[in-house]
């Protein structure tokens, strides 16, 4: 999954999931690429997706589009990892 992105930008997504969700970094530093994230984490209902949606802004530097947002975006931690990367141009 983090093969060929910064172990940085992974460790940097880890920490504000942790951080925005109220997750244990423990728990957070056991996913994978395919550990799913919305709909299976109790703690990223609707209203905290708003929240994570702006960290991300904040966090990493670029502006979410609206047609950015989709399902697939939030399936799993490999989907949002890819998508930060792209969307900083590393991935």
């Amino acid at each position: 999954m983090t093969d060929t992105l910064p172990a940085s930008l992974d460790a940097d997504l880890r920490a504000l999931l942790a951080d925005v969700l109220g997750l244990a970094p423990t728990r957070v530093a056991a996913f994978t690429a395919q550990t799913p994230l919305f709909g299976a984490l109790p703690e990223l209902d609707s209203m905290a997706v708003a929240g994570l949606f702006t960290a991300l802004e904040d966090s990493f530097g670029f502006i979410l589009e609206e047609d950015e947002i989709d399902g697939d975006l939030l399936e799993t931690y490999g989907a949002l990892l890819a998508f930060v990367a792209r969307k900083q141009g590393r991935g």
